[in-house]
């Protein structure tokens, strides 16, 4: 039978063989990286498979729409442009600011 100290010595030589070295550490941080990047790759896969191409008249619809907003959005700008510059104006050659 073996002794405890033979025992307690067989322990910590098995503990010391299991400590990773930098070599493994490098190795298991490699394969981490690489399962995490193969785990994004499928992911993207399986996001890209959702992904619906409009049909034709959707895109005209929505771009009806884009056209018809872009000119309401300048007139409304042109608008509130117009009255600043008159109230600025105003307000100028009240103060004598303007001759």
């Amino acid at each position: 039978m073996a002794t405890k100290t033979a025992i307690e010595r067989a322990n910590e030589r098995s503990a010391k063989r299991q400590e990773p070295g930098a070599m493994s550490e490098f190795r298991g941080n490699a394969m981490g990286k690489w399962t995490e990047f193969t785990s994004f790759l499928s992911d993207v896969r399986a996001e890209m498979r959702k992904v619906v191409t409009p049909s034709r008249k959707e895109v005209e619809v929505t771009t009806g729409v884009v056209i018809v907003a872009v000119f309401i959005f300048g007139a409304f700008f042109f608008v509130t442009d117009w009255v600043f510059r008159v109230g600025i104006n105003d307000l100028l050659s009240k103060l004598g600011g303007m001759q």
